[in-house]
């Protein structure tokens, strides 16, 4: 079955276009890294960075051009290789995925533009949606793959550029620009009982997920939740009590700093913290609250006292840099509260942006679930009870990816990712 059913108005200008700037943006981030690093292996839980110069257009290729298309191979080797990344469980399971050597540069550099040229003659000519011919093809399904594809591996590309050490970095004076500020409002908001929708109707979206259908309405008895999410500063009492360094804090001559995806720096007592969901949530039970669940972020945040339920926390305006910080605003987080014309209608803030917000909600499917025939792995090798649902928005998700029904997850102790959290009550 399609991933949607509302037949899409194909732009192939548009796809071009969205496709172009992927590839740029592939590259500028690529070349924050120096040559001498590209065999390196930032996150001993991931492939070196090279494994990801190829994997980009390889998904590319084999998803259009080899599976919907049933176009020629251009390289068997290398489409195989760069076909699929990996999530281990820890250390020693990742090592059952080391080689011994992988493709020189340039070599996969003439792959990545091989397979670039035919994709792009794809989006110039080829029938997209010809659902006769693959079910890959329906509603334009394995274009739209391959674009928020690219878009998604920026992000999870540049959880390895920030382990990179910084000799191996090309920062050319990027900064975090170091701020501190605070926020407009603090404490806690309470949330009246009411429904949250969760997931999307097949005919609502031009494309989704597999994981995003089917729509379900969720009743959520009143909680209160918090303001803004938890800052360094408040983890730094938690830590003064026992709890444990957050992933991205460094201790140095008795003071702590934070490792931004640029430079070190004194620590932000503002930011909002990123922390794994463990940890996350022995900061909850600390204060004697909890995590919220994917349906109590959604009340939150796309919730209104009245009763209606809102496109964005903000309203139904497209995502832009007014309502938060995503969508390569900042590789890093900026003060919480820094949009309120992000907030949500209850006042709730940076509930898109800033950092995925973890939730206690382990990622399952929603009822009338379906593989996607485009990458049907996507979401099904991943309901196994080891990862966990996170919502929003961190500083480097693009935009494209801001919509109500997108849901993200991680295992609980994975230590990368940008994510923060809040508690409920």
């Amino acid at each position: 079955m399609p991933a949607t059913t509302r037949p899409p108005l194909l732009d192939r200008n548009a796809l071009r276009t969205w496709y172009l700037n992927n590839r740029s943006r592939s590259a500028e981030l690529f070349a924050l890294a120096e040559p001498s690093a590209y065999y390196e292996r930032p996150i001993p839980l991931r492939h070196p960075i090279v494994f990801y110069e190829g994997h980009l257009p390889a998904f590319s290729f084999n998803k259009l051009i080899r599976e919907a298309l049933g176009g020629p191979s251009l390289d068997p080797v290398l489409e195989r290789l760069f076909e699929r990344g990996i999530d281990p469980s820890d250390a020693g399971d990742a090592r059952r995925h080391e080689r011994d050597s992988w493709p020189d540069r340039a070599r996969v550099q003439a792959f990545g533009a091989a397979c670039d040229a035919a994709v792009l003659r794809a989006f110039a000519s080829a029938d997209l949606t010809d659902a006769g011919k693959s079910p890959l093809l329906e509603n334009a399904q394995a274009a739209y793959t391959i674009l928020e594809h690219e878009e998604m591996h920026h992000e999870t590309l540049l959880y390895l550029l920030h382990r990179l050490p910084l000799k191996y970095k090309r920062v050319a004076g990027r900064t975090g620009a170091f701020l501190e500020a605070a926020p407009v409002a603090t404490g806690r908001v309470e949330i009246a009982a009411g429904t949250a929708t969760l997931g999307a109707r097949r005919d609502a979206l031009a494309f989704g997920w597999d994981n995003e259908f089917e729509e379900r309405v969720a009743v959520v008895p009143a909680f209160e939740i918090d303001r803004n999410d938890v800052t360094n500063g408040d983890w730094l009492a938690f830590v003064r009590a026992g709890g444990p360094l957050p992933p991205f804090w460094l201790e140095r001559d008795g003071a702590f700093r934070l490792l931004g995806a640029f430079e070190e720096m004194p620590l932000p007592l503002t930011w909002p913290v990123y922390v794994t969901q463990d940890q996350a949530r022995a900061y909850a039970s600390w204060r004697g609250s909890k995590l919220p669940t994917e349906a109590q972020y959604h009340r939150a945040a796309f919730g209104a006292p009245d009763g209606s339920e809102r496109a964005f926390p903000w309203g139904d305006e497209p995502p832009s840099s007014a309502f938060g910080n995503f969508d390569f605003k900042r590789f890093d987080p900026e003060p919480v509260g820094t949009n309120p014309a992000g907030a949500s209608a209850w006042g709730v803030q940076d509930l898109v942006g800033n950092g995925w917000e973890w939730t206690s909600t382990i990622f399952e499917p929603f009822d009338g679930f379906v593989p996607l025939p485009s990458y049907p792995q996507y979401s099904a090798d991943f309901f196994d009870g080891e990862h966990v649902v996170v919502k929003g928005a961190s500083p480097v998700t693009s935009r494209n990816l801001v919509r109500r029904s997108l849901r993200n997850w991680y295992r609980p102790s994975y230590p990368y990712v940008y994510a923060t959290f809040r508690t409920v009550d």
